[in-house]
């Protein structure tokens, strides 16, 4: 099981790489779930991130074709070995069709790179207060469209996780069928150490943190120690032939 890493800054991909993390996401904390970098601090974070590491990027909630367009086209990445995620979520937009044509032009457009780039289509658990369509619908969008993946998030950071809106059985059949249609699975959300045997029970391919991989929650520095403590509760849980939803971390709350 994969740890994903939030970063703001080119500064904190060291830490997250020594601590453990085996995808960088590239995200600005203080816009929202997900928030993007701008074009420079993004430059600066992916010459970071080794080639051969996998590498992700938030680009916001879209709601037009229009917007899409200009959000992939603009990016000027370098070529890569590992895959490279393009996470794309659809508050406010609340037609399932709409949301058919945005990932399918995501993925027509992501073809324009010459090394694996993937679309990434992020769904709220929290979906009602984001105006947004139920995480399972989102799902069966993505995996119409060919997107890579998909990624369950909280979309209000208000203090509230993941485990408050899904419970494990249910987060459970939401990755079980996410892998039945072929695709990668990540799930997010204001989660601690103390939440990853019940995410891990659920079997997802990544989870993600920001704020629990920070010293003094999401809007503070990425510390090697906390990344560190992230990876050993995913490796406790997941260890061969035991995922422990009984196992709990040394308890601390992100922000």
């Amino acid at each position: 099981m994969q740890l994903l890493v939030s970063v703001r800054s080119a500064a904190e991909v060291e830490p997250a790489l020594a601590g453990g993390a085996n995808i960088i996401d590239a995200k600005e904390p203080a816009n929202g779930s997900l928030g993007a970098v701008s074009p420079a601090t993004l430059a600066n974070v992916a010459s970071r991130v080794p080639a051969i590491e996998e590498f992700s990027i938030a680009l916001g909630d879209v709601s037009s074709v229009a917007e899409v367009i200009t959000l992939i086209d603009r990016l000027q990445l370098s070529s890569r070995t590992a895959p490279t995620y393009l996470k794309l979520g659809f508050a406010g937009v609340e037609s399932p069709e709409t949301v058919r044509q945005l990932l399918g032009t995501a993925v027509e457009r992501a073809r324009r790179f010459q090394f694996p780039v993937m679309i990434v289509a992020v769904a709220y658990a929290d979906a009602v207060r984001a105006a947004a369509l139920p995480p399972e619908i989102i799902l069966g969008l993505a995996a119409a469209a060919h997107a890579g993946g998909v990624l369950i998030d909280t979309h209000l950071k208000d203090g509230t996780r993941l485990v408050d809106w899904r419970s494990p059985e249910s987060l459970g059949a939401w990755v079980s069928l996410a892998h039945a249609s072929d695709l990668m699975v990540g799930v997010a959300g204001a989660l601690g150490p103390e939440d990853v045997g019940a995410v891990a029970i659920a079997e997802p391919d990544v989870i993600g943190f920001r704020g629990a991989a920070c010293d003094a929650g999401r809007l503070s520095c990425v510390s090697i120690d906390r990344v560190a403590l992230l990876r050993r509760c995913i490796d406790a849980a997941t260890r061969p032939g035991k995922v422990d939803s009984a196992y709990v971390a040394p308890s601390w709350r992100n922000a």
